[in-house]
């Protein structure tokens, strides 16, 4: 639109008519379009003159601009879609894999990290690529459609401008590949923040108890101060990117300013068209330079994919076979068959064999450390033996479908799991459509209805963090609950009275007991007089089974169970 205004305003009525004169002779090319719109410009000047004709162009102009907003607003309308849902999914995959990955996976791996990756990561993606998506569909096609009709307008300023924009490019790539390089080193520190975060809010009581909160402090001031430096650092490479990019934009401007004036001054270019062509070239600066900074936010957030692919990628080693085999009830017994087990290098289970039957209880003790709660874990496949079999009715468990193999089993560990929610939902976690009439049923079973009444809300009263509001007995009697409600025929039991004092020991040992009715139970325990009665008691040590038998006849053979029997008799 600038080449023709220039053309009205400064071209003699005598050139209009001249031009008048003589139709395009038709065809289709960059030079009969222009003298097909000349044509036509200087009928509207001769017939209404110039003013009519300035007024023409200015609608044309008001009408293009009007369209150029109204498709850019719609892009971006749309784009939202795009941007919000693709986050979305990327979430839900994280969140996804997080609960398929194997137990060994976070033992590994700083819980801090991994919500760093879930949550900061992700934001990042969203910002840095997210928003960077209307430059990557929208800038390539404004660039090239710009450089065609610059190189119809001029092929010799064309091919200079060819010659000085990769360099320009070249420059800004290196900037952009030393970003994503600082940028991981960042979302490395701010996951170490959220660890260090996390386990002060853990363990806080224990920070307190030890007046370590001075220490705490330092700790994470010293963190917070490498993220800072680090986050400085990478903003200023960041920020470079807009000022970098416009000076080299003008530079080249300059450039071509000054060749294509020599151009003008030798008269192989109209002087209106050489204004017209850098009126033009500044509008390849722009979606330039947008492309140049949307280059600089995808290396950004292209770390902070990196990050998150770490994620996505991990091996979940433990999965269902094509042709696994779902089982719905126990029916006989379960064997462990010479199992081998590591973490890393050293084995700790070592030719394992024992066998449980069906409506047998079964105890696992011995020193801290020698394997019964691996033992166990092996049980519902929260690992994988590394040698040997475990079998489940003379089926390989590996050969089992995990859902189906994990809804024949109860877990309660030392440690009660409870989740913020209120005390009904947490009994019923995991098991469909429960009414409240089974709910309760459960809680009474489980020694747990009595307090749970007392309550504020009852059955409805948010527990807390954690169960942060509730007492280790009624947490426990709640983690039993939870289990009498899901009826699994296997219970796996692990030292699930160890941490209580005497009198919630007494209550939970009772509805252990009421749990215990009719199931077949692994129970492993430190408090020998909790075990007892179990059919058969194994000695775990090192790694292996040591002794094997009944309370009566492992008192009788006096080694590794004796001891500690009598160890715990004197205390």
């Amino acid at each position: 639109m600038l080449i023709p205004v220039l053309d009205v305003l400064f071209k003699t009525d005598q050139e209009f008519s001249k031009i008048m004169a003589s139709p395009p002779d038709g065809g289709f090319s960059m030079q009969s379009l222009k003298d097909y719109f000349y044509y036509y410009l200087a009928d509207i000047i001769v017939v209404n003159g110039k003013e009519a004709a300035l007024i023409w162009i200015c609608v044309a102009l008001i009408g293009m601009t009007t369209l150029k907003n109204l498709f850019k607003y719609l892009a971006m309308y749309f784009l939202a879609v795009i941007r919000n849902n693709t986050v979305r999914d990327l979430r839900n995959r994280i969140y996804t894999k997080i609960l398929h990955l194997p137990l060994g996976y976070f033992s590994e791996e700083r819980k801090g990290d991994v919500m760093a990756k879930a949550s900061n990561d992700v934001q990042e993606v969203e910002w840095s690529i997210m928003t960077s998506l209307e430059a990557a569909f929208r800038e390539p096609i404004a660039v090239v459609g710009f450089l065609v009709v610059l190189f119809l307008t001029s092929v010799q300023l064309t091919i200079f401008i060819f010659i000085m924009l990769p360099l320009a490019g070249l420059i800004i790539g290196q900037i952009g590949k030393s970003l994503k390089k600082t940028s991981s080193k960042g979302q490395n520190k701010m996951g170490e923040l959220l660890s260090i975060l996390e386990e002060t809010l853990t363990g806080m009581r224990i920070i307190k108890a030890f007046n370590a909160e001075g220490k705490s402090i330092e700790k994470f001031k010293r963190f917070n101060q490498d993220y800072t430096t680090l986050m400085i650092k990478m903003y200023r490479k960041r920020d470079l990117a807009s000022p970098l990019s416009e000076w080299m934009g003008i530079a080249v401007v300059a450039m071509v300013l000054l060749y294509g004036g020599r151009l003008v001054f030798q008269g192989d270019l109209d002087a209106s068209f050489f204004i017209g062509y850098l009126a033009l070239f500044s509008q390849v600066i722009n979606p330039v330079k947008a492309l140049s900074n949307a280059s600089y936010h995808v290396q950004k957030g292209s770390a902070s994919m990196d990050r998150i692919d770490q994620i996505l990628s991990a091996d979940e080693k433990i999965i269902n076979k094509p042709d696994a085999l779902v089982k719905p009830e126990f029916k006989e017994h379960i064997q462990y068959n010479n199992v081998f087990f590591k973490y890393a290098k050293e084995n700790v289970l070592k030719g394992v064999n024992l066998e449980v039957k069906k409506g047998q209880t079964i105890a696992l003790v011995g020193p801290s450390g020698g394997g019964k709660s691996t033992l166990a874990d092996l049980l519902p496949r929260f690992h994988d033996v590394s040698e040997g079999a475990i079998l489940v009715d003379n089926s390989d468990i590996k050969d089992i479908d995990i859902q189906s193999l994990r809804g024949l089993m109860g877990i309660v560990t030392q440690q009660s799991i409870l989740f913020n929610d209120t005390v009904a939902n947490n009994i019923a976690f995991g098991v469909e459509n429960a009414t409240q009439e089974q709910i309760v049923e459960a809680a009474k079973i489980a020694n747990a209805h009595e307090f749970i009444e007392k309550l504020e809300n009852g059955y409805d009263t948010n527990i807390g963090d954690g169960g942060g509001k509730l007492s280790g007995g009624q947490k426990q009697r709640l983690s039993i609950a939870r289990a009498i409600l899901k009826n699994p025929p296997i219970l796996i039991l692990d030292e699930a009275t160890s941490a209580l004092d005497t009198e919630s020991e007494k209550l939970v040992q009772d509805a252990l007991n009421n749990l215990m009715k009719n199931r077949t139970s692994i129970v492993i325990a430190h408090r020998l007089s909790t075990i007892q009665n179990a059919d058969c008691i194994y000695v775990i040590e090192q790694g292996e089974v040591v002794e094997s038998g009944t309370h009566e006849n492992l008192i009788d053979q006096n080694k590794v169970y004796r001891k500690l029997y009598d160890l715990q008799s004197f205390k």
